[in-house]
């Protein structure tokens, strides 16, 4: 078990509560950034905290740490600059099983999973430690767990969920996601699998998704406070259009855009159609968010060689394997596709991992070990990994409009030709950039855009809002959810006391 971490400020306890969920894509993500603009509102000092995320997912704060881009929009919410100690283990798998260890926002080396237990001191260290100081900075932090915490194989090593809990005496509710059915069993079932100890600290149930009168989930929940001695603290309602910063590729839609996120939709025949490749070891697919936001875009995700080629703008995107998921495109079809789009003055832009494919070719004794390996040679730029990882925000002119964009990669591109893009080169309709995050640039993308509209024989009507007002919006929409649809007066009970004592045990109970 993790040793408890100072929790004084001025011999005051600092607050503090853990959102738990029945499993990935419960809704935790959001949960926790409603809790933090709900209290953000109320002049509260608060920030969100992730002891160890698994995301591909990821974006740099201002002193060049990575983090998960879920706790970064968390931030946001509680409006605040995000920093390495709200997300201080960062998981980022690739192939072959290992994954690359972020600790504090830095590279901590390559682990395959029987390794996390010899990493575990280290990793819990790194996690009491940020919490401690974010305990010592801010009147309340909300804690985000990953996954479930009825994982119960891995209860002995955990340090996200009831493990966190415990070492730093945090009441927890559980969230569950009514819209994929069963959320009653599910609720009562994570709790049913805790030990007597863990048990002492869930203090309540939300349920999340759900389409209809809430009344119409009685008597059921009054049967699970009677089953369980603790109270549903509310139900959230389906809310369309919540798309903030997911965390990987379980909550990735296959098509969003053409106005979704509030502007009117135009005639299916009218929108700009992006394909996004969504390739195997897909990372940063969120840089498609801003294009999405779009009332005269769709965008598609998909690993289609027609769809691709169909597409007005196709996208290669980031990835954390980017020499086998260049294989995968080939043996798809998919780089042939590209290929010819490029051939016949199509648009394609690489992210990333994606500008690295686009490459003549790529030097990789880094991350797959493979040598040298030709890339599709649709851009004048040779690849060369090494060891060391570029982490920075960076920022230029393009296309006559101020663009911002952040580096994450161990693969460096050198252009040798071309035209100048932001981040990286142009060859024809051929764009590749190092830069994630270049589109949210409202006035670039646009632009860009235009460019693409042009190519593709067809208009193109900008958004009237900016994406920054758009993502605001969200944020809102979250602290909503919260204010109106939960047991507020209960929530700050947890945040300022705990767990109230003496709450029941319900059987079977588990072992931790």
């Amino acid at each position: 078990m993790l040793d408890a971490p100072g929790r004084r400020r001025l011999g005051v306890v600092v607050n503090g509560l853990l959102v738990a969920g029945t499993s990935s894509d419960a809704g935790k993500s959001v949960v926790t950034a409603g809790i933090c603009r709900w209290l953000a509102r109320q002049g509260v000092k608060v920030a969100p905290f992730k002891a160890q995320n698994m995301s591909l997912n990821s974006v740099v704060t201002a002193d060049g740490s990575e983090i998960g881009r879920a706790q970064a929009m968390q931030a946001a919410a509680a409006g605040v600059e995000p920093e390495a100690a709200m997300n201080p283990v960062l998981v980022k798998p690739g192939a072959g099983g290992s994954s690359e260890i972020m600790v504090l926002g830095r590279p901590a080396g390559e682990a395959g999973v029987p390794d996390f237990r010899e990493l575990r001191p280290v990793l819990a260290d790194a996690v009491l430690r940020s919490l401690t100081d974010l305990r010592e900075r801010f009147d309340v932090v909300i804690c985000e767990g990953a996954g479930s915490p009825a994982e119960i194989n891995l209860r002995e090593h955990d340090i996200v969920n009831m493990g966190l809990a415990r070492a730093a005496d945090l009441p927890v509710i559980v969230v569950g996601d009514i819209d994929r059915g069963g959320v009653f069993a599910a609720l009562h079932g994570t709790l049913a699998l805790l030990s007597q100890q863990d048990q002492a600290l869930v203090a309540g149930f939300l349920v999340n998704k759900f389409r209809g009168e809430p009344r119409l989930l009685e008597p059921a929940t009054s049967m699970l406070a009677r089953l369980t001695g603790r109270p549903v603290l509310g139900v959230l309602p389906w809310t369309a259009g919540i798309w903030l910063d997911a965390e990987d590729s379980v909550s990735l839609r296959a098509e969003h855009g053409a106005g979704e996120h509030g502007a009117g939709a135009p005639l299916p025949g009218r929108a700009l159609r992006i394909a996004v490749v969504r390739l195997p070891h897909i990372s940063n697919f969120t840089d498609a968010d801003a294009l999405a936001a779009e009332p005269a875009v769709v965008v598609r995700f998909t690993a289609a060689p027609a769809e691709v080629a169909d597409a007005d703008l196709v996208i290669l995107p980031g990835t954390r394997a980017t020499v086998a998921d260049l294989a995968w495109l080939r043996e798809r079809g998919l780089a042939d596709a590209i290929t010819a789009r490029a051939a016949a003055g199509r648009a394609v832009l690489g992210i990333c991992g994606g500008y690295q494919m686009l490459a003549r070719e790529i030097a990789d004794d880094v991350e797959s070990r493979a040598g040298r390996v030709s890339g599709l040679g649709l851009l004048p730029a040779t690849v060369r990994f090494a060891p060391g990882k570029v982490l920075r925000r960076c920022e230029g002119m393009a296309l006559g409009e101020r663009v911002t964009g952040y580096e994450i990669h161990h693969g460096m591109v050198a252009a040798d030709g071309g035209e100048p893009f932001p981040g990286g080169c142009a060859a024809g309709a051929v764009r590749g950039t190092s830069w994630h995050g270049l589109l949210d640039s409202d006035g670039f993308r646009w632009a860009f855009l235009r460019q693409v509209a042009e190519t593709a024989g067809r208009d193109f009507s900008p958004a009237t809002q900016p994406f920054r007002e758009i993502r605001e919006r969200q944020l809102e929409i979250l602290g909503d959810l919260i204010a109106h649809h939960t047991d507020t007066g209960a929530l700050a009970g947890l945040i300022e006391r705990g767990a109230p004592s003496g709450l029941p045990f319900v059987p079977p109970g588990g072992s931790g």
